[in-house]
């Protein structure tokens, strides 16, 4: 029996024209926004994704070139000696976890995709250690299908944008979804991540330096003196 699709209500015409608008203009903030993830295939983002959860984008980039120089590809890194991954990414933490992780995952491919990472999100989500948003991150910056990447910033801009209300990562996906036409997902996520990793922090967003507080419904949860904002305000993603 087919699995049951998830139903969402269409989106008010205001709330969708309003979203849609603060989208614009975070485009035009962010024009440079992009995965701050380095790779150079779909193999590597998909690793370094999985990589990426309870650390830095920069670490995690900082690691890359010395662990794909050694393991490039799928079959080389199921074939890798354990105690070499738990070396190369011991820096990141969790390095016992992390390197159990790859080499499940690495395993998976070589022994249902002949060491190719599949381009579906049906088939990305059964592999170990991968769910919706490191499927989505692939798909869209790898493949360039069209996904919405769920990851904490987004979550909490868009419960702060008046978007959607759900905190469940999946309900919110499909919440979004609806707002934005497909072909904008990818790079939606890309403007809100940012936002949220430059100007709207979790325990003190820049309010006064927002480029979309007018159509913001939580304007004032941070300072909004244009000085003191600028002060929160990064130039660049988590160190």
């Amino acid at each position: 029996m087919p699995a049951a699709k998830t139903i969402v209500p269409a989106p008010d015409t205001t709330l969708v024209r309003r979203a849609r608008k603060m989208d614009r203009v975070l485009a035009e903030t962010y024009p440079d926004a992009k995965c701050e993830l380095d790779f150079d295939n779909a193999f590597e983002l998909l690793v370094v994704t999985v990589l990426s959860a309870q650390t830095t984008d920069r670490r995690v980039n900082a690691v890359r070139p010395t662990l794909f120089a050694a393991y490039p590809d799928a079959k080389a890194m199921a074939a890798a000696p354990r105690e070499d991954l738990e070396r190369i990414v011991g820096p990141l933490g969790f390095f016992r976890a992390k390197t159990e992780s790859l080499l499940k995952l690495s395993a998976a491919l070589v022994e249902r995709y002949d060491g190719e990472v599949p381009p579906r999100l049906e088939d990305l989500v059964t592999l170990p250690g991968v769910g919706r948003k490191t499927a989505n991150v692939v798909l869209g910056n790898a493949f360039g299908i069209p996904g919405i990447t769920v990851d904490t910033h987004f979550g909490r801009l868009i419960r702060r944008f008046g978007w959607t209300e759900e905190t469940d990562p999946v309900k919110a996906e499909f919440a979004i979804a609806a707002i934005f036409p497909k072909k904008d997902w990818t790079m939606l996520s890309h403007h809100v991540i940012w936002h949220g990793r430059r100007v709207c922090h979790a325990k003190k967003p820049a309010c006064g330096a927002c480029t979309v507080a007018r159509w913001c419904p939580s304007y004032g949860a941070g300072p909004t003196d244009p000085e003191a904002a600028a002060a929160l305000v990064k130039t660049q993603g988590p160190a």
